[in-house]
């Protein structure tokens, strides 16, 4: 089944308003053309609005990089997907480690995040994946299925190809270290194999991301595995040319 890749820049707690709107105009000549995929930039809370000003019209979709799951209440701090589907935005990322390492997120809170954003008509990816420990005891696949089973227990099965998965190993965010192309392969076949149980139509409308050090060099192989349909690029879309090289490894 044919499934239009995504490539998301997770842009993390980096860049003003001025640097996104400087980051635009130097991609979206970069991408004019770019029909072949979905391209989109998750950026800080502060930078949504002028983003999505500065890109209407275009191929550049602009994602949140978080969301609280309540429609609102004492919760200090937070941003609810209200709040966001004001701005214009396209979507979120919900669940990447980052936040579930340092900011304590759960798969139940991810559960109901997802099912939120969708019903508000919003596009969700979801991150999943396994430390460096867990994958050499061996509990890659049973930290992947736990993390789905969990965090997409609310989607109804017949939606579940609406969701976007991230794999994305964490002893490869951010280190350098990159899955080999068979290690990203049998991962986000697994991926997919769960949903299926679900599933078997869904899953195959499912995409299925890679996210850990993709850059340029490795982007178009990584990007042509059968399972992997696009990727969560961290580092390497803060610049966009080479976020933009990346975009072009995934064209047919």
């Amino acid at each position: 089944m044919s499934r239009t890749p995504l490539i998301a820049g997770n842009w993390k707690m980096n860049k003003t308003i001025a640097e996104a709107e400087a980051f635009v105009q130097g991609l979206l000549p970069r991408i004019a053309t770019a029909e072949y995929a979905e391209i989109a930039v998750c950026a800080p809370f502060t930078a949504l609005q002028a983003i999505v000003d500065s890109t209407r019209g275009t191929l550049l979709e602009t994602y949140a990089q978080n969301v609280h799951q309540e429609t609102s209440g004492a919760f200090t701090g937070e941003i609810s997907i209200a709040m966001i589907d004001e701005l214009d935005v396209h979507g979120s990322v919900i669940g990447h480690s980052e936040r579930r390492e340092y900011f304590n997120e759960t798969d139940e809170a991810l559960a109901d995040k997802a099912i939120a954003l969708l019903e508000a008509g919003l596009k969700v990816i979801v991150c999943v994946g396994e430390t460096d420990a867990e994958r050499e005891a061996g509990e890659m696949e049973s930290k992947l299925r736990s993390q789905l089973e969990a965090g997409l227990a609310k989607v109804p099965d017949d939606r579940l190809g609406e969701i976007v998965v991230a794999y994305e190993p964490i002893w490869a965010i951010g280190t350098g270290k990159t899955a080999t192309p068979e290690q990203a392969q049998q991962a986000c076949a697994f991926v997919r194999t769960v949903l299926a149980e679900r599933s078997a139509e869904q899953a195959q409308l499912t995409r299925v991301l890679y996210g850990g050090s993709v850059k340029p060099d490795n982007a178009a192989e990584l990007l042509g595995l059968p399972d992997v349909d696009g990727a969560l690029v961290g580092g390497a879309s803060l610049d966009p040319a080479d976020f933009a090289a990346i975009i072009e490894g995934a064209r047919p």
